[in-house]
């Protein structure tokens, strides 16, 4: 389809004036995301750096218009939800892949199109980017739609020295917090180095500049261009300059600036009477505030170790009378139940099963470890006194269903009255009817509730 660069912006701009009218929460935060032509080389599709919306105008005139109304929404919850800055540790790729699955079944419930090739897997539907990041393989070479500008490859992914060199262009060459029209400098420089614009003259230049008189002002503005008009569509050189990934600060500015829109953009919504249940639900899981869940583990557990004092006499031996009140700490008797009906990664449980161990010793917990699927494991249970690690058994057996009544009835048959009963688990199982009377904690994968007991969210 032959179409005009203005008939393509004009395109993008119906489409994201449809999603103001149709879906306001979406089409506020589209708002926020400047339209900017890019070249095909660095961005085949569309894209975004969390300051602009980048994309290919051959791609876009071929995109029917519910379809641009999906990739501008996309790239708009990308940023909303903070995927620029939530990544981490975590291996780009894999990252990527799991925040499109995660982002894409939200669009399609609101009733959007999307374009060929989108990630879409249904078993994914409502679950968040780190949710989705674990179960995906280690060798899984799916590619994303759009272009996640905002980040830069691993170190140790494919792409030799330029991408060994990102850290130091990233730490080097500061870009303040909107200042979007600074991203085009580094183009002009050698990766690694930062040469004056002299030397950068000498060294790529020079021949020009002694052709003809002036050379140096010329290049002057050749590299001021981009800053005295930084958010131009049209510019040859914006489109040709791939933008530079956002370092720690501008992570952390942008970050607060799209979590007041995502907050502002819900609330005229609700407003207005057109936020789907989702989309609400989605919208308060990432705006309540959230403590890491190990954080959450250590303080209920601390809370309720029995420290007390005692008055007990003291030995005779000591020759003096007073007697002073000591602190002494009763054994805990906590019970941790693992699901392994095989929902839960093994790396998982590891990761778990060492945070009861380094809390264990803390608050002087004697453990009962369980393993259940729709029955308790003939391998379990075993016991960790609290001066042993524990540690996760080798080999657990497990598969098929959930059923949580079984861990209930093993502690009962075995008339154990636990100080605490620690859960792990995605929440999808059978509940026993009644609450029992000792105090329990939910550690829950997912987004699935719990009909009682207190819930901690794996995040």
């Amino acid at each position: 389809m032959d179409l005009t660069p203005e008939e393509i912006e004009n395109k993008l701009s119906a489409a994201r004036t449809r999603l103001i009218l149709d879906k306001p929460f979406l089409g506020a935060l589209v708002l926020r995301l400047p339209l900017q032509a890019a070249n095909a080389s660095w961005c085949p599709t569309t894209g975004t750096d969390a300051k602009k919306f980048y994309y290919n105008p051959e791609y876009v005139a071929e995109l029917r218009n519910d379809e641009a109304q999906f990739v501008l929404a996309h790239e708009a919850l990308h940023c909303a939800l903070s995927h620029f800055a939530r990544r981490g540790h975590r291996i780009k790729q894999r990252w990527d892949i799991a925040c499109d699955y995660a982002i894409n079944p939200l669009l399609i419930d609101e009733g959007l199109t999307p374009p060929p090739g989108s990630l879409v897997m249904n078993e994914y539907r409502g679950m968040t980017a780190e949710e989705i990041y674990p179960l995906i393989e280690d060798n899984d070479m799916s590619e994303t739609l759009d272009q996640h500008l905002y980040d830069k490859q691993d170190q140790t992914s494919e792409g030799g020295p330029d991408q060994q060199q990102n850290p130091l262009d990233q730490q080097d060459q500061k870009i303040q917090p909107g200042g979007e029209g600074q991203q085009d400098q580094p183009q002009q420089q050698p990766s690694g180095d930062q040469p004056s614009e002299s030397e950068g003259k000498g060294q790529g230049d020079q021949q020009d500049s002694n052709s003809q008189t002036g050379g140096l002002p010329q290049r002057d503005e050749r590299q001021q261009k981009p800053q005295a008009n930084p958010d131009s569509g049209g510019d040859e050189k914006s489109q040709n300059a791939e933008p530079e990934p956002l370092n720690e600060a501008e992570k952390d500015t942008l970050q607060t600036q799209w979590q007041q829109r995502l907050a502002g953009a819900a609330q005229q919504a609700q407003q207005a009477g057109k936020m789907s249940e989702g989309m609400a639900r989605m919208i308060d899981f990432f705006l309540q505030p959230t403590l890491p869940w190990r954080v959450l583990l250590s303080r209920y557990m601390n809370s309720i170790s029995r420290d007390d004092y005692s008055y007990t006499r003291p030995s005779s031996r000591r020759g003096d009378p007073a007697i002073y009140p000591s602190l002494r700490s009763a054994q805990m008797n906590v019970v941790v139940a693992i699901d392994v009906s095989g929902s839960i990664h093994r790396d998982e449980l590891n990761e778990f099963i060492a945070e009861i161990d380094s809390l264990k010793s803390q608050v002087k917990a004697r453990v009962t470890l369980l393993s259940c699927d729709t029955q308790i494991t003939d391998d379990s249970p075993w016991v960790f006194e609290a001066w042993e690690h524990c540690v996760l058994p080798e080999k657990i057996k497990g598969g098929g269903g959930t059923d949580f009544n079984p861990v209930f009835d093993w502690v009962d048959d075995h008339n154990m009255k636990p100080d605490l009963l620690v859960y792990f688990t995605d929440a999808k199982g059978r509940f026993p009817q009644y609450e029992p009377i000792f105090p329990i904690i939910w550690l829950v994968k997912g987004k699935n509730p719990i009909p009682w007991g207190q819930r901690i969210q794996l995040n």
